[in-house]
């Protein structure tokens, strides 16, 4: 949607485009072009931003090859005028349904498989039964001692939990903690968001979320934190499962959890009684500088490692 766009580019300093392909008289579809200026301008998914991928228009016809043809057309014309552009990195990322990527894959573009978790909301009571009975364990733990889910601007218990959450597993932020709170700020007053807590009884938040939620029937949950002394609580089970009640309610059909990359949170997304769907990056070879200077941060890392361990251990045995 351009007014999130135009909210994420006042945040990060980005800007942004919206390319289409028409027939005389009407739109048949298109594409918004998020870009930053990183070692050359970039166009590529980013934390926030996990889907920028192309929308088609549904064509009138009944007849699944005609509707494959105006698609295709489509698509020629938008890998064509993709093909020109003259960015560093160009990179996009499709969300189910459209899989149809032949065009691009044809072009010599690279395709490439990544995954998420969608969970359909139409039914709360099929998808209760769908929760991993450990989660629901942790849920009724949480409701029976009085933890309570609230939507509100509590913008600073928040960000220090993104921030620590952050911190713990060694990742950047999202962003800087001005920029963030301007972008949640606007993103509330223009009805694109929802920012969740889970409190306990003396209102202190133990973990919290950010989903994005507008027109749309299809939610996505794009950051989500909790706080390091209640981790054994269950508050992040908890949490999610009330944020799933709470967009429910409102009529929401699903909720995207964006990502599932093989790593202990996509295990805990697999508990939630979502469905695994493929969606795919495409990209094409990026500038050499840019291939030389991520080579390079690469090996620093790699080589970094066994530094950082060495230390982490000295300091471990100067303490003990």
């Amino acid at each position: 949607m351009p007014d999130y766009l135009d909210t994420l580019c006042h945040a990060t300093g980005g800007s942004f485009r919206i390319m289409v392909a028409e027939r005389p008289g009407e739109i048949t579809g298109g594409i918004a072009l998020y870009e930053e200026s990183r070692n050359g301008r970039q166009i590529s998914p980013r934390p926030l931003l996990y889907y920028n991928g192309i929308v088609l228009v549904p064509h009138s016809t009944r007849t699944p090859g005609q509707e494959t043809e105006w698609h295709i057309a489509t698509l020629e014309a938008l890998e064509s005028a993709l093909g020109r552009l003259p960015n560093a990195r160009l990179r996009f990322k499709n969300r189910a349904p459209l899989s149809d990527l032949r065009v691009f894959a044809s072009h010599g573009w690279r395709l490439q498989p990544e995954w998420t978790y969608a969970v359909d909301l139409r039914d709360v009571q099929a998808l209760w039964a769908r929760v991993h009975k450990d989660q629901q364990r942790l849920i009724r733990r949480c409701r029976e001692q009085g933890l309570r889910l609230t939507t509100d601007e509590d913008f600073d218990a928040f960000f220090d939990m993104h921030r620590q959450t952050h911190e713990r597993k060694g990742a950047p932020l999202y962003l800087p903690r001005e920029s963030f709170r301007a972008y949640v700020a606007t993103l509330q007053r223009r009805g694109l968001m929802r920012l969740y807590h889970a409190r306990l009884p003396d209102g202190t938040s133990v973990a919290t979320q950010i989903v994005l939620a507008g027109a749309h029937p299809v939610t996505h949950t794009v950051c989500a934190a909790a706080h390091p002394d209640h981790l054994s609580l269950g508050a992040s089970a908890f949490l999610r499962w009330s944020v799933f009640e709470d967009l429910s309610a409102a009529g929401y059909r699903a909720n995207d959890l964006t990502d599932a990359a093989l790593n202990p949170v996509t295990r805990f997304k697999a508990q939630l009684g979502g469905e695994l769907q493929l969606c795919v990056e495409v990209g094409r070879r990026d500038h050499w500088r840019l291939r030389m200077r991520d080579g390079a941060i690469r090996w620093i890392a790699r080589a970094s490692g066994p530094l950082r361990r060495r230390m982490r251990r000295t300091g471990e045995d100067g303490r003990s």
